[in-house]
């Protein structure tokens, strides 16, 4: 017998006519008479193994009755090109190894609730779609890393435990640290930059903790950002490199994540239609678009989830809005007399800050803007926000020792993701969602 190697379901295509041992779980099977199929996954995909009576092993097949869904197994048989099979290549099987058969296995392909699917998390994982889902998150994570990479950005890790606020104290989680209280990081824009002034353009990659007691499908408590800062940097900037990290991030999933998108039934036009420019508008004329399509807004308000669609839909496209109310920003942003100067006042109406909003009803997926760069401005910013200024002293510093203009954004991971897979709550972009009633498994 020829040599058996070892091989992994992604890469059959290499191992044509040749002997392989897979090992992986039990997907699905059926029985024709004779012939039994095998549907086998391992983790990078899944593929049919056909075993004929008189061909495999007669253990082999007297025993394929007991194997049960998700039972751990070790195939090996020979590879045959199928041009019907989406692989392209099925298994002609010799011999099974069952590790351990596998109980009565909760999820079945009948319909289940997502509570018992959330409870079942650790199991849920494993089927298509989710597994499809979170493939693709994986495969931002590396585009994110690659983009940055090649930029010439140092990424910088900041702490999870922080003595402070960075989005406002209403959404903290709080925990004892010894003989003081600390809390989880909001985000890492803080200490991003800082980070900043000592490399130049940095990035911080890591999970963020948000106390909202929100139910909406675009919500998490814990989830994952990344956030750019730049030194010697301005609002477009912000606008700009937000651009470029998006067309990037996209154009690697339709380049690498074929096979998962399919699965998920994702519309790829959509995607394809993703390319620069973006279009830019300010707060004020978003407002006018809204009230044009019946969705008025007073001056001064957020928007909230239809008024973001709304925008998504006018420009079918990511659309970036600027110059958003000072009041609605938080204490940091720098701030501008009208919507079209530079001209910075200490009471500026504006703040130079910019939200990407996708399309498809997707929402916000990038936040950001202009640092402001002044101490005595930052003072009273803090004051007038009812922060403590003795927590902020370090950030205050940095306006002291060689502060320069600069600028960044925060990309939400589970956002992007959702709009990238098209799927529709951001529970199922993450391996095991934290959400207002969810802490199990």
């Amino acid at each position: 017998m020829s040599e058996i190697k070892l091989a992994r379901i992604a890469t059959i295509s290499e191992f044509p006519d040749q002997m392989v041992t897979l090992r992986g779980w039990v997907h699905n099977k059926r029985s024709s008479g004779k012939i039994k199929f095998l549907m086998l996954r391992d983790g990078s995909g899944i593929i049919q193994g056909v075993l004929v009576k008189g061909e495999c092993e007669d253990q082999t097949f007297e025993q394929f009755d007991q194997l049960t869904q998700e039972t751990s197994v070790e195939v090996t048989g020979k590879v045959r090109k199928e041009p019907r099979s989406k692989l392209g290549y099925e298994l002609t099987v010799f011999n099974i190894k069952a590790h351990q058969i596998a109980a009565e296995y909760p999820i079945s392909n009948k319909e289940h609730g997502v509570e018992f699917l959330m409870e079942n998390r650790h199991l849920w994982i494993r089927s298509q779609r989710q597994w499809a889902a979170l493939r693709v998150r994986s495969e931002i994570f590396f585009s994110i890393q690659d983009f940055f990479r090649k930029r010439g950005f140092i990424r910088f890790d900041p702490p999870i435990l922080t003595p402070t606020s960075c989005e406002g104290t209403s959404t903290l989680f709080s925990t004892p640290y010894f003989d003081e209280k600390a809390y989880l990081t909001q985000s890492g824009q803080l200490y991003g930059e800082a980070g900043a002034f000592a490399f130049g353009n940095i990035y911080t990659f890591g999970p963020t903790f948000r106390a909202e007691k929100s139910k909406t499908r675009k919500h998490l408590t814990e989830f994952w950002m990344v956030e750019p800062e730049m030194a010697f940097a301005k609002l477009p900037d912000v606008m700009d490199l937000g651009e470029a990290f998006i067309t990037h991030i996209i154009k690697h999933c339709l380049e690498n994540c074929q096979a998962e998108l399919t699965i998920l039934e994702r519309n790829q036009k959509e995607l394809e239609s993703i390319v620069a420019p973006f279009p830019r508008i300010s707060y004020d004329e978003a407002l006018k678009i809204l009230e044009k399509r019946g969705l008025g807004l007073p001056w001064g308000e957020d928007f909230g989830a239809p008024h973001e669609s709304a925008l998504g839909e006018e420009f079918g496209k990511p659309v970036f809005v600027h110059h958003f109310p000072s009041k609605i920003k938080a204490f940091y942003f720098k701030q501008a007399d009208t919507e079209d100067g530079p001209g910075v006042d200490h009471d500026g109406k504006y703040a130079l800050g910019a939200d990407l909003i996708a399309p498809f009803g997707y929402g916000e997926i990038i936040g950001g803007g202009q640092r402001e760069d002044n101490y005595e401005v930052l003072e009273r910013r803090i004051k007038e926000h009812g922060l403590n200024q003795a927590d902020y002293q370090w950030y205050l510093d940095l306006r002291r020792f060689g502060s320069v203009p600069h600028a960044g954004f925060g990309l939400g991971i589970e956002r992007t993701v959702a709009w990238v897979t098209g799927v529709e709550h951001v529970r199922e972009t993450i391996p095991f969602p934290r959400m207002l009633n969810h802490l199990k498994p």
